[in-house]
C-alpha cells in the first residue's frame, strides 16, 4: 500500500501543537472590518484550539499524523 499524502488544504489551515492538540486561526478577519470593533479584531488574530473530538480525529487523518 502506498504512503498516505497530506491534504494540502488542511496543512495550510491547521497545525499540531507539541502536546498533540489541533490549532487553527479564527474566521471573520478577512474583509468588512470597519464595523468590527478593535477588541473583536484583536481577538480574531489569536489562534485557538479545535475542541470537537470528531473534528480533531478527521483533521489528524488529513494531516497524516
Amino acid at each position: 500500500m502506498p504512503k498516505m499524502k497530506t491534504h494540502k488544504g488542511a496543512k495550510k489551515r491547521f497545525s499540531i501543537t507539541g502536546t498533540g492538540k489541533v490549532r487553527r486561526m479564527r474566521a471573520y478577519k478577512s474583509h468588512i472590518l470597519t464595523k468590527k470593533s478593535a477588541k473583536r479584531k484583536r481577538r480574531l488574530r489569536q489562534a485557538t484550539i479545535v475542541t470537537t473530538n470528531g473534528e480533531i480525529k478527521n483533521i489528524k487523518r488529513l494531516l497524516v499524523v
